[in-house]
C-alpha cells in the first residue's frame, strides 16, 4: 500500500497494490499489520458500515462528540466526492476540510481520524460506500454541520443538471460551525 499525505496532516490516503489482469483484479482493502506499518497508527476497527447512495445524495457533515469514531473509507461501486474537516479547536488546521475523489475504478481509501467530521456526496448514478470506524455508532452522541456552511466553503463539485443536493431530515437541519459543539 501507499499512503499519500493531504493537507490535512493526520487524514492520508491509502492507495492499496491492486493485482490485476484479464480476468479482473484482486487487492487487500484492509490488513491491520501492513495498515499499521505504513501509518504508524495502530488502531481497532469496531464496525463495518455499508451505505448505498444514489447520484446527488449528500451525507453528512457527520461526527460524534463522545466516542469520537476514525474513519477508513473506500467506495466499492461508482463515484463518490469525500469530505474530511477538521473540528479539533486547539488543532492548527481547525476548520479545514479536505476533499478527494473517491471511486471504485480508482480503488482508493481515506483516513479520517477521531477529531474531524466526515461527508461524502455521490457523483455517480449509484454509489456503494464502505467504512470501517473506530467506535460504535452513538445516536446520541451525534453532531452534524451544514454542508454549505459559509465558514467551511467547501467546493463540493454538485452537477450542474442538479438544482440541490437530497439530504436527510438530519442532514438539512445541520449546524454552522460557528453555533456546533466540536472537540477541544
Amino acid at each position: 500500500m501507499r499512503i499519500v499525505a493531504t493537507p490535512l496532516p493526520e487524514v492520508l490516503i491509502i492507495e492499496p497494490l491492486v493485482f490485476g489482469d484479464e480476468r479482473g483484479f484482486f487487492y487487500e482493502s484492509f490488513n491491520h499489520q501492513a495498515f499499521m506499518a505504513a501509518t504508524g497508527l495502530d488502531v481497532q476497527f469496531v464496525q463495518d458500515n455499508h451505505s448505498h447512495s444514489r447520484r446527488g445524495v449528500l451525507r453528512g457533515l457527520h461526527y460524534q462528540l463522545q466516542q469520537a469514531q476514525g474513519k477508513l473509507v473506500r467506495t466499492s461501486a461508482g463515484e463518490i466526492y469525500d469530505v474530511a474537516v477538521d473540528l479539533r479547536r486547539s488543532s492548527p488546521h481547525f476548520g479545514r476540510w479536505f476533499g478527494l475523489h473517491l471511486s471504485a475504478d480508482n480503488k482508493r481509501q481515506l483516513w479520517i481520524p477521531p477529531g474531524f467530521g466526515h461527508g461524502f456526496l455521490a457523483l455517480s448514478e449509484h454509489a456503494e460506500y464502505l467504512y470501517k470506524t473506530t467506535h460504535y455508532y452513538t445516536p446520541e452522541h451525534e453532531r452534524c454541520i451544514a454542508w454549505n456552511d459559509p465558514d467551511l466553503a467547501i467546493d463540493w463539485p454538485m452537477p450542474k443538471d442538479l438544482p440541490a443536493p437530497l439530504l436527510s431530515p438530519k442532514d438539512a437541519a445541520g449546524t454552522s460551525l460557528r453555533d456546533a459543539e466540536v472537540y477541544a
